[in-house]
């Protein structure tokens, strides 16, 4: 049944306010960042200072234009977002640019990896969990969730690190690829910024299985996170649609409750996932910078902590304006599918 001219004009300004949202979402992002960038002082003498003297100090900042009225320097700050200069880095004098092309997609491909380990884990033990309710394996699964959301990123990765990777030996330590299999990928000229792409290009499986095995721990560490909201989120929808008439009216006809759980109730129970991913990952990049850190993988979480050490506000004024409007835009696309998969979301 085609929908109606009038649902249509509804979801359409839904997606249209949506949209409009995301401007002064961001903009306020930006002018925070930007505030909390100078709370401190320029970023020159933060970065600097104690390494050089009061004259030289007095040279950058004016070469910078650091020594401008602030209202002066917020202007040429959204005017250099705007046309896609952040800067350079004070540190290691590098466009801002750069540094998002180079690192960027070593996050992204982490988060990717993360919410395959979130969803793999969290909707079928979700479905376990409500098909078992109250029992023991429900009981099991629950506190497992929330041990997973509820344990610090950073302190899971160190206790996967040392059982799987010091006391097994099963996994890397640290870093996306081996020395060999970089050396590799080098031969083949694969350059893109994903590992698993690179490797691929290689064509030899050896260098496809290095890549895979570094991912897995960092993976599982940030994943697992989102997978206990998940496990909870699909346990509880579950248990409602598992009551719902539509499933009682299928019981009566001697539908079996396996059959029940895997064709009828476990899709309406998703629905709040897709409404909650938005939140899940903003959780993610934020949960990347201490993975990345924990790791040694090199992506932009790993950067943020480098240039936060060295004080060089500019890169991370840069870095977490980006991560800002990742997130802003990833809400919308999320907000979007719910209203598309789920009408009563629209408004």
């Amino acid at each position: 049944m085609a929908a109606s001219p009038a649902a249509g004009s509804a979801l359409g300004r839904y997606i249209l306010v949506r949209f409009l949202l995301i401007i002064p979402t961001v903009f306020i992002l930006v002018t925070a960042v930007f505030v909390l960038m100078r709370a401190t002082g320029d970023p020159i003498t933060a970065a600097l200072g104690g390494r050089l003297t009061q004259d030289q100090l007095a040279e950058r900042i004016a070469a910078a234009g650091y020594d401008r009225p602030i209202l002066v320097q917020y202007m040429e700050y959204l005017r250099g977002i705007f046309t896609g200069d952040f800067g350079l880095t004070i540190s290691d004098n590098r466009p801002v640019t750069e540094v998002l092309a180079t690192y960027g997609a070593a996050t992204l491909e982490l988060s990717l990896y993360a919410v395959l380990v979130a969803l793999v884990l969290g909707i079928p033990f979700g479905m376990i969990a409500a098909y078992r309710r109250d029992r023991l394996p429900d009981a099991v699964l629950r506190l497992a969730a929330i041990l997973a959301y509820a344990t610090p990123v950073f302190f899971a990765g160190l206790m996967l690190k040392l059982i799987f990777s010091v006391w097994l030996g099963w996994f890397p330590v640290a870093g996306r690829v081996s020395v060999a299999g970089e050396i590799e990928m080098r031969k083949a000229g694969a350059d893109s910024g994903f590992m698993l792409v690179d490797a691929f290009a290689t064509g030899d499986p050896a260098v496809v299985l290095d890549v895979l095995s570094h991912a897995v721990l960092p993976a599982a560490a940030l994943g697992l996170l989102t997978a206990g909201v998940f496990l909870r989120l699909v346990r509880t929808n579950m248990i409602g649609t598992l009551g719902a008439e539509y499933v009682d009216a299928a019981r009566s006809r001697g539908v079996r409750e396996r059959r029940l759980v895997t064709a009828h109730a476990w899709r309406p129970a998703l629905i709040p996932i897709i409404t909650v991913a938005g939140m899940q990952i903003a959780m993610l990049l934020v949960g990347a910078v201490l993975t990345e850190t924990t790791f040694e993988w090199r992506g932009l979480g790993f950067q943020l902590a480098e240039y936060l050490q060295a004080r060089d506000f500019v890169a991370v004024q840069g870095i977490v304006v980006v991560m800002a409007v990742v997130v802003a835009v990833t809400n919308f696309l999320v907000d979007v599918i719910a209203a598309l998969v789920d009408p009563r979301v629209r408004y």
